[in-house]
């Protein structure tokens, strides 16, 4: 029953995180370039996902990884955007994104365990490909550098968002904890797999 009603919050959980993706949808609703470049990122649950998940994993590992991986994901997520502005080709871009969450869904909910350093490469790479699109898809007649501020703090607020969850999921007790972690890292996951397979 405690793992029913624990699978259920997981869902409901990853279920909110989604509306407002599913809501906005990559529209570019935003009048200004701010808006734009902040809406892109939570306008897409691969995006959303891939930067929660980040700030889960920060918290998991702790130490000098709790405060080095979140910097370093935004950091290079603008890196990465810039290459998008330029119109740098970078391969398998939307691929790179959906495995992006896929591996990191599956480190959450395993609760895997690795260097600082280790983690930070891993990161990087993954917010190339964030970047990337985001930059790629920067639209017309809109200031690289507000357009750029705008998607950098989304995911900055992101990745914090996920550092929050995870926080307050570190409050419950075991197994609720575990069996928690494992279900929003599980179904996680499954999304991403769907999402490199082209299915949602």
């Amino acid at each position: 029953m405690m793992v029913r009603k624990n699978t259920k919050f997981a869902a409901t959980t990853l279920a909110a995180m989604a509306v407002p993706t599913l809501a906005l949808a990559h529209s570019g609703v935003g009048t200004t370039g701010f808006m734009q470049g902040f809406e892109h990122p939570i306008s897409g649950l691969d995006h959303v996902l891939a930067m929660v998940l980040v700030g889960a994993f920060a918290f998991q590992l702790g130490g000098r990884a709790f405060w080095l991986l979140p910097p370093t994901f935004v950091l290079a997520t603008a890196v990465g955007g810039g290459l998008g502005m330029m119109g740098m080709t970078i391969p398998l871009v939307e691929s790179g994104i959906a495995m992006s969450v896929v591996i990191l869904a599956a480190i959450v909910a395993l609760d895997i365990k690795t260097s600082a350093g280790v983690a930070m490469g891993a990161a990087s790479l993954f917010a190339i490909f964030h970047g990337h699109a985001h930059g790629a898809e920067m639209p017309e007649n809109t200031g690289g550098a507000v357009y750029a501020l705008g998607f950098v703090i989304a995911t900055a607020v992101l990745t914090v968002g996920g550092i929050g969850l995870a926080s307050l999921l570190h409050i419950a007790h075991e197994p609720s904890r575990r069996v928690i972690r494992q279900s929003v890292g599980g179904i996680a996951a499954i999304v991403g797999v769907g999402l490199l397979a082209g299915q949602l």
